[in-house]
C-alpha cells in the first residue's frame, strides 16, 4: 500500500512539472507559427520542388513580394516597383556607357535624397546599379 502511495506521489511530481514545460512549449509554436513566411508552410511541403527555380505570387503576400521555389526551399522576396527620379535619364546615359541598354529605364531604389541608387534591367538580362550623390553619378560594383 506504502508502495502505491508512493508512486501516486510521483506521478503527481512527474505531471506538476511536466505541465508547465507542455504549455511552455504550446507557447512557443504558436509563437512560431505567427510570424512571417511560417504561417502556410503545408503548401510549400506538399508540393514538389522543381529543379529551376519559380516566381509565384502568393494569395496571401503582400502585393509586392513573390515567394521563389528552388530546390533548396522557397523564399519570399520584397520587390521595387518602378519610380523615376531625377537622375533617372543620367544613368541611363551612364548604363548605355558601360554596354546596358534596357526598355524600362532606370528606377530609384531608395527615397528621394541627396544619395540616391538607381537600378536598371538590361535587355541582356543583367542589371545596372548606380548611386548618384547631388545628381553626381556613378556605377556601384
Amino acid at each position: 500500500m506504502a508502495a502505491l502511495r508512493h508512486l501516486s506521489l510521483l506521478k503527481a511530481l512527474y505531471m506538476k512539472r511536466l505541465l508547465p514545460i507542455a504549455v511552455l512549449t504550446a507557447t512557443l509554436l504558436t509563437a512560431c507559427a505567427s510570424l512571417p513566411g511560417y504561417s502556410d508552410t503545408s503548401a510549400v511541403a506538399s508540393s514538389p520542388a522543381p529543379a529551376m527555380a519559380s516566381h509565384k505570387q502568393s494569395a496571401n503576400s503582400p502585393r509586392n513580394a513573390i515567394q521563389i521555389q528552388d530546390g533548396a526551399g522557397g523564399v519570399t522576396v520584397q520587390t521595387v516597383e518602378f519610380q523615376p527620379g531625377v537622375s533617372s535619364a543620367s544613368v541611363e546615359r551612364l548604363a548605355r556607357r558601360f554596354g546596358c541598354t534596357g526598355s524600362n529605364g532606370a528606377g530609384l531604389v531608395t527615397e528621394k535624397g541627396p544619395v540616391e541608387v538607381y537600378r536598371m534591367r538590361c535587355d541582356n538580362g543583367t542589371t545596372f546599379i548606380a548611386q548618384c550623390e547631388l545628381r553626381q553619378c556613378r556605377p556601384m560594383r
